[in-house]
């Protein structure tokens, strides 16, 4: 007979699989937004190219996996109850934004969703604050004013180099260079998030075999570039309308520096560890390079919903993660 813990094991890491999944749907317009609002590809060709482009990133390492599993609170107070409670107040946010079109972070969802439920699991001692906020709030505040201003840059200096030039030319050249930089784009969009799948998966087995070491094992990278690849082709339509085409509008010009100053600061932050929010640093280029080129381009009232959305998930999923906890429990025993 199988016991009751194995089975709650397997629950887990098929909940995990499900918010990757999920995840990849739910931010196919990281990847693709601009792309396909400024016609420079067609929806299903910008979705298959995101969709490999994920699952490259994905298996391109493991630091992020490493933080979210076990440098942001510690694997021996996160149970497998617990661990189920934060996939469950993950999924149910990224559901309800997906369904409005609000572009919010899963990454943050995830994040705050583990918080609150280790908190009713241990304490409020359990997280290791001190690497929440260095490695998460920090970031939440710093990465989307980096790449507003990076972006913003990018487009003045695209501005003044081709200021001369025709306006058939500059959207031939950047309608080219934007499939490149939306695939650097879903490729680091990968290599971040795809990893915080990862981290939860490994958490979980650390949590279930009483393991010294937290270490990424390769079927759970291939399993979560799966799942983010297969959602990532999905598509995610409405958060995609949200991004392309109702924050701002947008040129190639415009979509080629968005892409390009959100991969730098996402890749970057993949290799150093920090769990980001890609669709902050997206959303904020866009922000960056329409305000750039004019400030009235951008639709503020949209971009205010997406702030408020930024501000209310991770407490608002601690507190899913918290109150689906004591759910878990009573069902439990």
């Amino acid at each position: 007979m199988v016991e009751a813990a194995f089975l709650l094991l397997l629950f887990v890491i098929a909940l995990a699989i499900v918010f990757d999944f999920i995840n990849g749907f739910h931010d196919t317009a990281n990847a693709i937004a601009t792309v396909v609002a400024t016609r420079v590809m067609s929806p299903f060709q910008a979705i298959a190219m995101a969709a490999t482009l994920n699952f490259l990133g994905a298996i391109s390492g493991t630091a992020v996996a490493k933080t979210v599993g076990s440098g942001l609170v510690d694997p021996k107070l996160a149970t497998q109850s617990a661990v189920a409670a934060a996939l469950i107040g993950a999924i149910t946010w990224n559901l309800i934004t997906w369904y409005y079109g609000i572009p919010s972070s899963s990454s943050h969802a995830l994040i705050g969703g583990m918080l609150g439920a280790v908190i009713a699991e241990a304490g409020l001692a359990a997280p290791k604050w001190l690497a929440v906020v260095e490695k998460v709030v920090v970031p939440l505040f710093a990465s989307p004013v980096i790449g507003f201003l990076l972006a913003g840059a990018l487009m003045v200096l695209m501005m003044r180099l081709f200021f001369h030039s025709s306006p058939t030319y500059v959207s031939g050249l950047f309608g080219r260079l934007q499939v490149v930089s939306s695939a650097f784009m879903a490729f680091s969009h990968g290599s971040n998030d795809a990893q915080k799948t990862m981290g939860i998966i490994t958490l979980a087995l650390v949590s279930y075999y009483q393991l010294d070491h937290f270490e990424v094992p390769l079927w759970v990278i291939l399993v979560a570039a799966t799942a983010m690849g297969l959602g990532t082709a999905a598509g995610g339509w409405r958060i995609i309308k949200t991004m392309g085409t109702r924050l701002a509008e947008l040129r190639p010009i415009h979509g080629f520096a968005a892409e390009t100053a959100a991969g730098i600061v996402i890749e970057t932050a993949s290799r150093l560890g920090f769990p980001l929010s890609t669709t902050h640093v997206i959303s904020s280029a866009i922000l960056g390079v329409s305000a750039a080129w004019r400030s009235s381009r951008v639709r503020w009232g949209v971009a205010g919903t997406i702030v408020t959305a930024w501000v209310l998930t991770i407490p608002v999923c601690a507190a899913m993660g918290f109150v689906s906890l004591l759910v878990l429990r009573a069902l439990l025993g």
